[in-house]
């Protein structure tokens, strides 16, 4: 199965306001593991971020006047992601700016392209009730070093993004039984009765006089309480 974890920055924090992506980047997994086949690229969102965004990601709008813009990247992301599962924390977010760049070039919503979307941080809050759930507070729980993530970077947090996601799902590959494997039941069915052999260790004739001493000395002891020479 190919996978693709996905991130991105943008201008500010809502599409229907002109807010624009500038960053955007991908990591690719099959059956669960790190290909190394990334993508990656800045884009010229010709505007500026807000500044509650741009303290998130720091990208100037000078940094990214020679980048390309997002009709220029368009058709390479596209090949990248397409029938790909999507993986994305807070999925509804970046889902909304991607369609809306779609939907300024006259392209289908994402859907369209990668039918199936995993919303990590919808993952996570089923998985941890209660607790923080950002990507920090995950690469926290489940030990990821994050220590180059002082801000927020599309490529860094696909990576650490995957790495989490991993993490929150391993041990899921268990449960699929191996069709080779016979059933234990099988194993278990040709123990018959009738095929077992039970071996008897009988007591020498100086254990059980040891035993017999023992037992005197018990009753001798409890006042003619032995429970055992009562029995016997």
């Amino acid at each position: 199965m190919r996978q693709i974890i996905l991130d991105t920055e943008t201008t500010g924090l809502d599409p229907a306001l002109g807010n624009r992506i500038l960053e955007i980047a991908g990591v690719e997994l099959v059956n669960r593991r790190l290909t190394g086949n990334h993508f990656h690229r800045y884009v010229n969102p010709e505007r500026d971020s807000e500044d509650g965004a741009l303290q998130v990601h720091g990208l100037t709008r000078e940094f990214l006047s020679d980048k390309p813009k997002f009709r220029e990247i368009v058709a390479e992301l596209l090949d990248y992601v397409k029938d790909a599962e999507l993986i994305i924390h807070n999925a509804p977010f970046d889902i909304a700016f991607l369609n809306h760049e779609f939907s300024l070039l006259d392209l289908k919503p994402v859907r369209e392209y990668c039918p199936s979307v995993i919303d990590t941080l919808r993952m996570a809050k089923d998985l941890h009730p209660g607790k923080r759930n950002n990507l920090d507070a995950l690469c926290e729980r489940y030990q990821i070093n994050n220590a180059a993530r002082t801000l927020h970077g599309a490529l860094l947090d696909a990576q650490l993004l995957a790495e989490v996601y991993l993490s929150m799902t391993r041990g899921q590959e268990s449960l699929i039984m191996d069709v080779e494997q016979a059933p234990a039941a099988t194993a278990a069915e040709a123990l018959t009765r009738a095929s077992l052999e039970l071996v008897v260790i009988r007591a020498s004739d100086e254990e059980l006089a040891a035993h017999a001493g023992q037992l005197e000395d018990i009753e001798k002891a409890s006042g003619g309480k032995c429970l055992w020479k009562q029995e016997g």
